[in-house]
């Protein structure tokens, strides 16, 4: 007779790791902000989209003051959003909910391809941030030649 071994937690392993991957999902997306809602790391969200010259970033800032406000461009791809949305103070007012968040943000992101930081324009209206980056020449497509014998 066989013999066969029962292996109680073989089939547990692989659920029990993706029940960790999406916990830590959820607290990276509260952390570092006293669990208040809407306050993540993802905190301006991004709209992001290209042509053939330039890459476009869109940020949703509403209540933030130009000169509380900074961005950097650095190491070619990367565009860093700095800031701090202050909260506001109602006066004579009890507050009775406070969804929106307040604080210092910053928010990097890595761009799909180079870009020319000495070409970079930036519009903030209505609170909506538009930032227009020019490709660099190296990652600008190119038409080439098709040669025949």
């Amino acid at each position: 007779m066989r013999q066969t071994r029962w292996n109680l937690f073989g089939n547990l392993w692989p659920p029990l790791q993706q029940f960790q991957t999406e916990m830590n999902r959820l607290f990276d997306r509260w952390a570092g902000n006293g669990g208040r809602a809407g306050a993540s790391a993802g905190f301006p969200v991004l709209n992001v989209w290209e042509n053939a010259d330039h890459i476009y970033v869109e940020a949703e800032l509403p209540g933030v003051e130009l000169k509380d406000l900074e961005i950097h461009v650095s190491g070619g791809n990367e565009l860093t959003l700095k800031g701090e949305r202050k909260p506001p103070t109602p006066e004579r007012g009890v507050w009775h909910r406070q969804e929106r968040a307040f604080g210092a943000f910053t928010r990097t992101l890595t761009l799909p391809f180079a870009v020319d930081p000495d070409k970079v324009e930036a519009r903030l209206e209505n609170g909506v941030l538009t930032i227009q980056l020019a490709k660099h020449e190296s990652a600008k497509p190119r038409k080439i030649a098709v040669k025949s014998e």
